[in-house]
C-alpha cells in the first residue's frame, strides 16, 4: 500500500517528524470540518453570514423589521425600547426548535416609533429564572446614557455609505507591512476622547508623512470600560460609539485607502467581558451558551469569559463577526489578540522548551480549528487581506498555509523582541549588552514563517511600565529635550533609541510595527481615566506639539524614524531574505550584517569610537554611506562624512571609522 505523502510543513521542518501524526490529525480535522460546513451550508462564506439573519433587519418584501436572537436556554424573550415606552412584556418573541427567537414589527404600525436612533433592549427570562434587560447579541450600535451610564442598543438605519476605495488593494503593501498601531480615543492632544473624524483629519496625514503603509486600530469593538483598552468586548458587531458613528469609521477607512494606507483591525476573539448587563455572559440564563462552563470558561488573569470554539453556533458567531468587519467596514485584515491564550488550555502559562508542548493535552485543538477556519474565511472574502497572530509560544506552522499543515496566519507578532529590549534596559548596564544574545533574539525565527518585528508594545507603554524612551531618559524628558541644551542622559537616550528601532526593523522580521507616538519617543506612559487618577485624560492622549517643535529632540527622533521607514520601503528590506551576519565583535560591541544588498553596521559601544575597523564585505567594490544615525538632523554629532567612498581591499575588507553608539548603512556603488 502506498504511503500517504507527508505534509509540506513536516518535510520542511525535520524536528517535527516525531509529531507528524498530530499535525496530520489537525489537518484532517480541518478538512472534515470544512467538508461538513460545505455540505450543510454550501460554503464557509455562507456559514459566516449569521449577522445577516440575526439582529434587527428591515425586510422590504414584508414591509417591516424582523428581530432574531439565538438563546436556546431562555424561557422567554421580549423586545423593548423607546418604540414601546420600555414596556418589558408587550412584545414577546416566538421560539423555534433550534432555539431561535424572532418577532416582526410591521412598518404600518411602527414607522413613527421604531426609528433611526431610538434605543432598544431585549428582556430575557433565562433558564435560571433570572429576568434581565440585555443588549441584542448582534446589535450594530450601542450607546451609553450620559447621566445613568447605562448602555443600550440603538437602531441604526442610516443611508448606505458610498465608498470611494474601489481601486484600492493592499496586496503590495502587505508584502512589507509597516504598521502604525493606534487608538482612536487617545490619538488627539486634547484632554478627552478623540473621534473617528478627528483622527481622519489630524492623524492620517501624520501617518502618511511618517511613511507607514498600514494602520492597526485598537479598541474598535464596543467595550463598557474605556480603560480596558478595548480588550473586554461586550458588543462584537458594534463599532464603539465613543469615537463617533459607523459612517464616521467608514469615512476614516475610506480616506486611508485613498491615501494608499491599509487598515487592520485588532480583533478580540480570545475572550469577552464577563458583564451580564452589557455582554454575552449568561445571555440565555445558562453559563455555557457562548462560553465554557465553570472554571474553564473564566480567564483568571484577564477576569473575562472564554469562548467554546468547539460549538458550531459559537464558530458561526465569531466567523460572522469577521465577515461583518471585512464586508461592512472594508477592513483589510485583522491582528488576532491573545492567540497564545486561545490555543492552550493553560493559556500559555508554562515552558515551551520541549517540542511536545505544542502537541500534548494542553493544546486547545478546537481553538486551532477555529483559527484555521477564520484564516480561510478571511482570504476567501478578501484574498488580499492580512491576518496577524499575537502569539508568543512559537506554535510551529502558525504562519504556514493550511494546505501545508499550518494554521494559516500570514504573520506572527515577534513578541519576544520587545520583551528582550525591556529586560535589557531594565537589568543590564550598557557595557553588559551581549551581541550574541542580541543577534539570536532578532534572528531566531522559522525561515518560512513571517514575523512582524517591533521594539516596544503598547502594553509596555501602559501605566506601571515605561516606553523605551522613558526607560532611557526618564525625568530628563521633562527638562532636557531642547536642542539648545546639553544633557549626557538625553544624548545617550536618543542614540540608543535610534539603534534599537533600526536594528529591530532591519533584522527582526518581514514586517514592522510601531505604537502611536513611540516613533518620536513620546515622553509619557498611557493611563486611561480611572478612579485611581481621578478620571483624568492627562495621559490618555498624544502630545503632537512636542514633535512639531523643531527646537525639541522629539523632532529629531521622528526624522530618524521617517528616514528608517523610507529606507526599508526604497530597498524592499522586509521582503528580502533573512540577514547574513558579516561581523560580530562581542568586546567592541560591533555587529554588521547584509540584507537586501545593504550593509548595516551597528556600534553599541558606550564609550569608544573605533578607527580603521575592518569588516569583510560580501562583494568587492566601492561602498558609500547612505544613512547615518550620527547626522545632525537625527540628533547626532556629525562625526562621519557621507561623501567618503570605502573601497574593498584584496580580502574584500573595508576600513571604517565607527563612532560609539551609532549605526550606518552602506551600499555598493553600481548596485
Amino acid at each position: 500500500m502506498k504511503e500517504k505523502p507527508l505534509l509540506t510543513l513536516i518535510k520542511d521542518e525535520e524536528w517535527l517528524r516525531p509529531y507528524a501524526s498530530q499535525i496530520e490529525a489537525r489537518h484532517s480535522r480541518f478538512l472534515d470540518a470544512q467538508k461538513q460546513i460545505n455540505h450543510q451550508f454550501g460554503s464557509l462564506v455562507e456559514f459566516a453570514q449569521n449577522h445577516r439573519y440575526f439582529g434587527i433587519h428591515y425586510e422590504p418584501w414584508r414591509k417591516g423589521w424582523i428581530y432574531r436572537e439565538w438563546a436556546p436556554g431562555a424561557k422567554q424573550l421580549f423586545l423593548m425600547g423607546e418604540f414601546n415606552w420600555w414596556d418589558r412584556y408587550s412584545h414577546p418573541l416566538k421560539k423555534n426548535p433550534r432555539g431561535y427567537w424572532e418577532i416582526f414589527l410591521s412598518e404600518t404600525e411602527y414607522k413613527h416609533t421604531f426609528t433611526h436612533g431610538s434605543k432598544v433592549k431585549v428582556h430575557i427570562i433565562g433558564a435560571n429564572d433570572v429576568a434581565l434587560d440585555r443588549i441584542p447579541a448582534y446589535i450594530t450600535r450601542v450607546i451609553q446614557d450620559e447621566e445613568s451610564h447605562d448602555f443600550a442598543g440603538q437602531l441604526w438605519f442610516a443611508e448606505a455609505y458610498e465608498w470611494n476605495d474601489q481601486d484600492f488593494s493592499p496586496r503590495k503593501l502587505f508584502k512589507e507591512p509597516c504598521i502604525y498601531e493606534c487608538h482612536i480615543g487617545m490619538a488627539q492632544e486634547k484632554l478627552g476622547v478623540g473621534t473617528y473624524k478627528e483622527f481622519e483629519k489630524n492623524i492620517l496625514p501624520r501617518i502618511a508623512k511618517a511613511g507607514y503603509n498600514t494602520i492597526q486600530m485598537m479598541a474598535i469593538m464596543e467595550h463598557p470600560y474605556y480603560g480596558s483598552f478595548g480588550y473586554h468586548v461586550s458588543n462584537f458587531f458594534a463599532p464603539t460609539s465613543r469615537f463617533g458613528t459607523p459612517e464616521d469609521l467608514k469615512s476614516l477607512i475610506d480616506t486611508a485607502h485613498q491615501m494608499g494606507i491599509a487598515v487592520v483591525m485588532d480583533i478580540v476573539h480570545s475572550h469577552a467581558v464577563k458583564n451580564v448587563n452589557e455582554g454575552l455572559n449568561e445571555f440565555d440564563g445558562t453559563p455555557d451558551q457562548y462560553f465554557h462552563p465553570g472554571e474553564k470558561g473564566h480567564h483568571e488573569g484577564w477576569d473575562s469569559k472564554l469562548f467554546n470554539y468547539g460549538k458550531q453556533e459559537v464558530q458561526q458567531f465569531l466567523l460572522s463577526n469577521i465577515s461583518y468587519w471585512l464586508e461592512e467596514f472594508h477592513f483589510d485584515g485583522f491582528r488576532f489578540d491573545g492567540v497564545t491564550s486561545m490555543i492552550y488550555e493553560h493559556h500559555g502559562h508554562q515552558s515551551f522548551g520541549d517540542a511536545a508542548a505544542y502537541f500534548d493535552d494542553g493544546v486547545a485543538e478546537d481553538a486551532l480549528l477555529y483559527l484555521q477556519l477564520a484564516n480561510t474565511l478571511i482570504h476567501q472574502i478578501k484574498p488580499d487581506a492580512i491576518s496577524i497572530a499575537e502569539e508568543v509560544s512559537g506554535m510551529p506552522g502558525l504562519c504556514r498555509e493550511i494546505k501545508d499543515g499550518g494554521i494559516g496566519f500570514d504573520f506572527r507578532l515577534a513578541m519576544g523582541i520587545p520583551d528582550y529590549w525591556i529586560k535589557t534596559l531594565k537589568h543590564k548596564l550598557d557595557e553588559q549588552w551581549d551581541m550574541f544574545e542580541l543577534w539570536h533574539e532578532l534572528t531566531n525565527r522559522p525561515k518560512k514563517e513571517k514575523s512582524i518585528a517591533y521594539a516596544e508594545s503598547h502594553d509596555q507603554a501602559l501605566v506601571g511600565d515605561k516606553s523605551i524612551a522613558f526607560w532611557l531618559m526618564d525625568k530628563e524628558m521633562y527638562t532636557s529635550m531642547s536642542v539648545l541644551q546639553e544633557s549626557l542622559v538625553v544624548d545617550r537616550g536618543v542614540a540608543i533609541h535610534k539603534l534599537i528601532r533600526m536594528i529591530t526593523i532591519s533584522l527582526g522580521g518581514e514586517g514592522y510595527l510601531n505604537f502611536i507616538g513611540n516613533e518620536f519617543g513620546h515622553p509619557e506612559w498611557v493611563d486611561f481615566p480611572r478612579k485611581g487618577n481621578d478620571w483624568s485624560y492627562q495621559y490618555a492622549r498624544r502630545q503632537w506639539s512636542l514633535v512639531d517643535e523643531p527646537l525639541l529632540r522629539y523632532s529629531q527622533l521622528f526624522a530618524w524614524d521617517q528616514a528608517m521607514i523610507k529606507l526599508v520601503k526604497d530597498y524592499h528590506l522586509l521582503e528580502s531574505a533573512h540577514a547574513t551576519q558579516l561581523h560580530l565583535d562581542a568586546d567592541k560591541k560591533i555587529l554588521a550584517f547584509e540584507r537586501a544588498g545593504l550593509i548595516f553596521v551597528f556600534s553599541f559601544n558606550p564609550n569608544e569610537s573605533l578607527f580603521g575597523f575592518e569588516i569583510t564585505m560580501p562583494k568587492a567594490g566601492n561602498y558609500q554611506i547612505i544613512l547615518d544615525s550620527d547626522e545632525k538632523r537625527f540628533g547626532g554629532f556629525e562625526r562621519l562624512d557621507s561623501r567618503i567612498s570605502y573601497k574593498t581591499d584584496k580580502k574584500n575588507k573595508v576600513s571604517l571609522y565607527i563612532p560609539n553608539r551609532t549605526m550606518l548603512v552602506l551600499k555598493k556603488k553600481g548596485d
